[in-house]
């Protein structure tokens, strides 16, 4: 059964690299790189890749990367931007990569990780086992703070599951206009913590985030995400 955001992906298509958040993709990467430690001999898992932005940044930086996505359309348009790198279509509840083989695994901006509402903890177990003992997951996630705190006009927050519903337009690269409902799992510090916990996941940082603006801020109210970074026990 087609997961809820193939339709989006299949209609926006490469109008998703002209919205605003994606702007501050070489801020991220270049931050990442530096936080975990990585240099270009290193191999990186990108799970719910989109259309490869990460992915791309990576690569221009002599990384080895493979990208995952749900989405054919994303999976097409990441691999014909980016010719050294792999990408693959799966579902990060089940990815198709061998166990042990990546020194780090991300999922940013809500791409595998924050969609799936109660499979949120698998696709941690999945990234956890993708990664080599010692190798390490970083993963970004929505703030039940922030969406509460800011809870926009029509959106619908669920204090029960902490998922946030919201209707919104979307326009594809000829300027159409589409409608789509979106569920995002909104998290607070401590969800994480004892997700990763289960995950057999050992958490080194957790910290607040903007798109394009990661720092090594604490947790606050303010950042509409949270930045985790973990390791696999070596």
């Amino acid at each position: 059964m087609p997961h809820w955001f193939e339709a989006l992906a299949d209609h926006t298509g490469a109008a998703y690299l002209r919205y605003s958040f994606t702007r501050g993709t070489d801020q991220e990467i270049d931050f990442l790189l530096a936080t975990l430690g990585l240099g270009p001999s290193a191999r990186v898992l990108d799970v719910g890749c989109g259309p490869g932005r990460h992915a791309i940044a990576l690569a221009e930086r002599g990384v080895g990367i493979v990208g995952v996505d749900i989405s054919l359309r994303f999976v097409e348009l990441a691999a014909a931007s980016a010719p050294g790198a792999a990408f693959v279509r799966g579902d990060a509840l089940a990815l198709p990569v061998r166990p042990g083989t990546f020194d780090a695994a991300l999922s940013l901006c809500q791409g595998g990780f924050g969609l799936l509402g109660a499979g949120d903890g698998e696709v941690l177990r999945q990234m956890a086992a993708s990664v080599r003992p010692g190798g390490v997951v970083c993963v970004s996630a929505f703030s039940a703070y922030f969406a509460v705190r800011y809870l926009e006009t029509g959106d619908d927050f669920d204090a029960a599951t902490g998922v946030n519903h919201e209707t919104t337009s979307v326009r594809n690269e000829a300027g159409v206009e589409k409608s789509f409902d979106l569920w995002t799992s909104c998290f607070t510090p401590r969800e994480l913590r004892l997700l990763f916990e289960r995950a057999g996941l050992v958490v080194e940082h957790l910290w607040s985030v903007r798109p394009g603006a990661y720092r090594a801020d604490p947790p606050d109210l303010e950042h509409p995400e949270f930045l985790v970074v973990a390791r696999r026990p070596g």
